[in-house]
């Protein structure tokens, strides 16, 4: 695992409350991850998640994924926990406002402390959010205490891949995403060994590179404007975003980075 200083969820709860979050959703859609709405359902799929399940999902944003979870594949009730104060806000509003409040719910708190039940869920989920939680082995453990024995650990994140980064430029990454530390497939794996998870399936989803190529293409060639906007119409900070898009694109078609999917069962 890699890890910096100085970085802890109050940098977080800065980026998702102001005009990052809102450029992130410029760029991802409302599904705040590689892959958006495909990648969720082939998640789901994979791991058998179906009508009437109960879930819970860590780091949840604006609980979006849930409530795709919930209409398309019929989950019974999700609750969603998340440690923004305006995820929370307007995840819940928009439950209310599409009448999902009844089968979805957020949660404000820390994802690796949630104070909710043991045992009583189905499946944990999450896509791509974990990597911005510093202690991952709190996290793991608190998604193996919240599903039942044969309950589904289900979830994708940002990893660092098989050629390992640099120093100057892990430092450089994990600082810009406000990340205090990142994982690897084969540290998640050990984590959810030692949480006494049977492991099904740890491997890189092969994403990462393609799809930031996508972002760089639709910022530069479509929504420039709407991308100047969330950074006050200053291009000289749009520039400093851009260049930053290019250096993760770079990272991962070298390999050094990656979004990678994870399947475990509780025993």
């Amino acid at each position: 695992m890699r890890a910096i200083e100085g970085v802890s969820l109050d940098n977080v709860t800065a980026a998702y409350g102001g005009a990052q979050a809102d450029l992130y959703t410029l760029m991802f859609g409302e599904l705040l991850h590689v892959g958006g709405m495909a990648a969720s359902l082939d998640l789901a799929d994979r791991a058998g998640i179906g009508a009437g399940m109960r879930g819970v999902d860590l780091c949840c944003g604006l609980g979006s994924a849930m409530r795709l979870l919930v209409r398309l594949r019929g989950v019974g009730a999700m609750a969603g926990v998340d440690v923004t104060p305006r995820n929370v806000e307007r995840g819940q509003q928009r439950c209310r406002e599409q009448g999902l409040e009844g089968q979805a719910r957020l949660v404000l708190a820390d994802a690796t402390d949630t104070g909710l039940p043991s045992a009583e869920a189905d499946f944990v989920w999450g896509e791509d959010a974990w990597c911005y939680v510093a202690d991952k082995a709190r996290l793991v453990a608190e998604a193996v205490r919240l599903v039942h024995p044969g309950g589904v650990i289900a979830f994708t994140d940002w990893v660092e891949g098989p050629e390992q980064l640099g120093d100057a430029d892990a430092e450089r990454f994990l600082r810009m995403m406000s990340f205090a530390s990142i994982e690897d497939v084969g540290g998640y794996r050990r984590l959810l060994t030692e949480c006494d998870a049977e492991v099904l399936v740890a491997e890189d989803t092969g994403r990462m590179a393609s799809y930031f190529d996508l972002y760089i293409n639709m910022l530069e060639m479509q929504l420039t404007f709407d991308a100047l906007a969330t950074v006050g119409y200053r291009p000289e900070l749009l520039g400093a975003v851009m260049d930053n898009l290019r250096f993760i694109c770079g990272l991962a078609h070298a390999g050094q980075i990656g979004q990678a999917r994870f399947l475990a069962r509780r025993r």
